[in-house]
């Protein structure tokens, strides 16, 4: 794992969620994304999606068959005209997650596994939609099964659902994610309208875009793309083996200038395409890295929305 030059790994990695650091790494992962996420985001709205809340709307010309008790004698006094004041209900949102934790997320060579950082974004999501009756669920797919947790709502509920993500076993090599079949899975059958939050690296083929579009179109859709620097760049390391997690196959290939120019480049390209078919699903897309801030990289990605939102400037 990287360290800093005094041998230290920074204040902003991710705990490690292995072993018997387990129950201390779960309990500073909750204190880091409290008191950071607060903290960063200091009087900005906790949200990933608009929703509305018990603030008043906007004022309208009275009609009759009004609640007069919604009168707005304030406008109506500078207007001469009688106006009511418009409310904004409230709503329950219900945010359902997709981790995906196949073989492939059990990786990583800088400050931690891309499976530590899908639990790390799933316990942010769970901050960040928690409170006011709203619930959260998931879908955990490893390959080899797909565990559901219910959407409930309530702080011991998103505890355990980021404790169950966390202890969930690994796959044995060789098993073949199917991150479409999970995808499946939330859009059949159809739920309430809400929020949907889907995590892998989107590595392998695109058959996710197909279920993932259909979701888009019922939900508000977050992708949370998770990386590791060899996802995106193959290092001057001379010979070495390069092996499949989710086929188990191994090649010893020597790590020529050639070999590593094309690796990034076929790494690139599909790092577009996965991209372009986020775009294409209506899906708003964050991206996490396994050697980089990862609750500053949320941060910025919430607060860009909300400027949208406001019709500011991303």
């Amino acid at each position: 794992m990287a360290k800093n030059e005094k041998g230290e790994r920074p204040s902003w990695a991710p705990p490690i969620l292995r072993g018997d650091r387990m129950e201390a790494g779960l309990r500073t992962l909750e204190l880091d994304v409290r008191r950071r996420l607060d903290g960063l985001l200091q009087g900005n709205h906790l949200g990933l999606v608009p929703g509305p809340g018990s603030e008043p709307g906007e004022a309208r010309p009275y009609q009759p068959g009004d609640d007069v008790r919604r009168m707005d004698w304030a406008v109506t006094a500078r207007t001469t005209t009688p106006h009511i004041r418009e409310t904004v209900a409230d709503r329950e949102l219900e945010t359902w997650v997709v981790a995906d934790l196949s073989a492939s997320l059990d990786f990583g060579t800088a400050l931690c596994e891309k499976r530590d950082l899908v639990v790390c974004a799933v316990a942010a999501v769970a901050h960040l939609t928690g409170g006011g009756g709203n619930r959260i669920g998931a879908l955990v797919s490893t390959g080899a099964d797909t565990t559901r947790i219910p959407a409930r709502g309530g702080l011991a509920h998103a505890r355990g659902l980021v404790r169950k993500l966390a202890e969930t076993p690994r796959a044995a090599e060789g098993t073949r994610g199917d991150f479409a079949a999970a995808l499946e899975q939330l859009r059949r059958p159809p739920r309430r309208r809400g929020l949907a939050v889907v995590i892998s690296d989107f590595l392998g083929d695109t058959s996710w875009e197909r279920p993932l579009r259909a979701l888009g179109g019922r939900h508000e859709l977050i992708a949370i793309e998770v990386l590791d620097p060899r996802d995106v760049d193959l290092p001057e390391v001379g010979t070495v083996v390069l092996a499949d997690p989710e086929t188990g196959k191994q090649r010893e290939v020597h790590a020529s200038a050639l070999l590593r120019k094309e690796f990034g480049a076929a790494a690139h390209a599909h790092r577009q395409k996965v991209a372009a078919g986020l775009r294409r699903a209506g899906a708003a897309h964050l991206t996490l890295r396994t050697d980089a801030d990862w609750i500053a990289d949320m941060v910025r990605f919430v607060v860009a929305r909300k400027r949208r939102w406001s019709g500011g400037v991303a």
